[in-house]
């Protein structure tokens, strides 16, 4: 038993750190992916009050969904930079945690507008602690020949996580309110929150007791920590890590613009939240189903023809969503779309992380997890503004975005593997 953890991290083909912290990230992914569906209808209850200046719900759901999006965005660069400097990840993480289970916590006394805004925002700074510390972790464990299939490893337990909250947070708020001993009772929304707290908490625990930095993070600490935009080698207009950054922008607020539209979505298919949660997650289940064998393929056959399919895939699934009649066709959609997310997401990491010097890899890395978090932060506030024009323009906008990011890969990115190699057969020796 002892020995469990290894005998998995050997099935997957990667370092049991990696398969631990996976597994730490899948805990937190569960409690923040609950907050995604839950917040939206905890705003909309008669729980909330004060002012909202003026602005209609759907607005203000935005607000909040996206601060967290822009102040994690925004801290990354900083925190993925420090823990390069200081040559140390696990310490980053572990506070990263810690905040975010306390503010999970917190949301069971918030009661105004305001104090919302506030609690989400101290959660987008907690996963700015957490995020590039853990892919710096991740890329640092992995080698050239298998960094796709760590990403796509690591991806696939987060997600997990990320998956299955949609999917339960509706249920837990309607069957409340919850019965407790002494005859006291909680309500549907603070059971939601205390599911959130106690995973961030779980995460924390599994981190503390699994993790450790590997030596040579602490001895290639305080590397050029410098950041491109232009393209040093000349070839190219774009630095290429800067460019997937830009389109990692592009995609995450083309699949975010679903998260804040969710009465619109329902009203135009005429369905309830059920239906909801499960379009919401069929992007998370292609993830899931496809990360590892994504990532582990793209250690094969090279990084970029994955990144400009994926991209290329991203326009019509993204487009055909503000036509769609039925839930049937709208969940199918978002499948399409999660198809388009893992043939991005782990081989554009994997590709950063081959272009990323010893000792950078939070700064570098940063600039991918960045933008992903500004998009996700865009996509909500772009379809909350957007949806008052009808139900087809925020899709249009992020067809739009999507078809730039496509431009800018197959023009501005080119592949880092020279040669392709096996891919070694899961639980072989």
């Amino acid at each position: 038993m002892r020995d469990l953890p290894g005998r998995i991290a050997a099935q997957f083909a990667v370092d049991r750190r990696v398969l631990a912290l996976a597994f730490a990230r899948m805990a937190d992914g569960i409690g923040n992916s609950f907050l995604i569906i839950v917040i939206p209808l905890y705003v909309g209850s008669d729980i909330v009050g004060g002012t909202t200046l003026g602005l209609k719900e759907a607005m203000v759901i935005g607000i909040i969904l996206s601060l967290f999006g822009f102040l994690n965005s925004s801290f990354q660069p900083v925190t993925g930079r420090l823990s390069d400097r200081f040559g140390k990840r696990k310490p980053f993480i572990l506070i990263g945690l810690g905040g975010l289970a306390v503010t999970n916590l917190a949301y069971v006394f918030a009661e105004s507008y305001l104090s919302l805004v506030v609690i989400r925002g101290l959660q987008g700074v907690s996963v700015a602690f957490i995020v590039p510390a853990s892919i710096a972790l991740v890329n640092e464990l992995a080698t050239t020949q298998d960094r796709g299939g760590n990403m796509g490893v690591y991806n696939t337990f987060r997600l997990v996580g990320f998956g299955a909250g949609p999917v339960a947070a509706g249920a837990v708020v309607n069957l409340g309110p919850y019965s407790l001993p002494a005859r006291a009772t909680i309500s549907g929304f603070d059971a939601a929150f205390y599911v959130a707290a106690v995973t961030a908490v779980l995460s924390l625990l599994l981190v503390t007791v699994l993790i450790t930095d590997p030596d040579a993070t602490k001895a290639n600490a305080g590397a050029d920590l410098s950041i491109a935009i232009r393209d040093p080698s000349g070839k190219h207009l774009l630095d290429p890590i800067f460019t997937l950054g830009v389109a990692s922008l592009f995609m995450a607020a083309a699949i975010a613009l679903f998260a804040t539209i969710q009465p619109q979505v329902n009203e135009q298919l005429e369905q309830g939240s059920t239906w909801f949660g499960l379009q919401f997650a069929a992007f998370i289940l292609a993830q899931v189903l496809l990360q590892t064998p994504i990532g582990r393929a793209c250690d094969y056959y090279g990084r970029r023809p994955f990144i400009v399919g994926g991209m290329v895939l991203l326009i019509p699934t993204t487009f055909v969503q503000g036509f769609i009649t039925s839930s049937e066709l709208m969940f199918a959609a978002r499948l399409g779309q999660g198809i388009a997310g893992a043939m991005v997401f782990a081989p554009s990491l994997a590709l950063a992380g081959d272009l990323a010097g010893e000792g950078e890899s939070g700064s570098k890395l940063s600039i991918l997890t960045m933008a992903f978090g500004f998009g996700i932060a865009v996509g909500p506030l772009s379809s909350g503004a957007l949806i008052g024009y009808g139900f087809e323009a925020p899709f249009v906008f992020g067809t739009v975005l999507a078809t730039l990011g496509a431009i800018l890969v197959y023009t501005q990115v080119e592949e880092t593997l020279e040669t392709t190699r096996s891919v070694p057969v899961v639980g072989s020796d």
